[in-house]
């Protein structure tokens, strides 16, 4: 068993501004310790036979300037490599704009600080959250919870799919207390009123974890 209460507590979420290529953009931060040196965290994220073991498999000509597929997810270009510091690279899903992801490590206390920037243009994420409700960028900060999550259990040695748990009772009750647990970010960001959160949450929580719903633990 997961302690979930604990997990979505390690992370702290923000909702900041970032630019990217086309200008000013949008992001999601999500800052968290892992107990395990800058090394070992570095080589689970950027190893491929390691990244598979906690994320998806992964392909391609990985070394700056090359590209990246997940399985069944994003790919894109690596456009930053500064071991065993930081990776930037760009970040598109089927037909979706691109955006860009950048991991930096630093050393913190006896382990490690992981901080995931996941920025898009500004115009395009705020006419998204306009049109369609902040709730979808609560789905995304919940899909990288997800990862983060998968990350720790890896560096712990805990027996993971990460391909399969999601659709567990267990995955689905993380997801819905990361979509929760998104929810100040969101009205920080927004000024949302509670209500129209209260909605934001809801259809986060029925697109991710439909099973799930309640209150939960916060």
């Amino acid at each position: 068993m997961i302690d979930i209460v604990n997990q979505i507590n390690a992370t702290r979420r923000e909702i900041g501004n970032q630019p990217v290529a086309a200008g000013a953009g949008r992001s999601l931060l999500l800052r968290r310790t892992y107990d395990a040196s800058i090394e070992d965290v570095w080589s689970a994220c950027t190893d491929p036979d390691r990244i598979g073991r906690w994320l998806t498999p992964i392909e391609g000509d990985l070394r700056l300037g090359g590209t990246f597929q997940l399985k069944d997810n994003a790919g894109g270009e690596i456009l930053r490599c500064e071991k065993p510091r930081l990776i930037k690279v760009t970040w598109v899903l089927g037909d979706a704009m691109p955006t860009e992801v950048e991991v930096r490590l630093t050393p913190g206390g006896d382990g490690t600080i992981l901080e995931l920037e996941h920025a898009a243009p500004a115009e395009t994420v705020d006419e998204m959250a306009r049109t369609y409700g902040p709730g979808v960028t609560i789905g995304i900060g919940v899909g990288w919870d997800l990862a983060l999550l998968g990350l720790d259990l890896f560096l712990r040695g805990v027996t993971f799919d990460p391909a399969t748990w999601g659709d567990t009772a267990e995955g689905k009750e993380f997801a819905a207390a990361g979509c929760r647990a998104w929810g100040p970010a969101v009205q920080a960001a927004w000024g949302t009123g509670d209500d129209d959160l209260a909605a934001a949450v809801a259809f986060a929580i029925g697109h991710f974890a439909p099973e799930a719903g309640g209150d939960g633990d916060r």
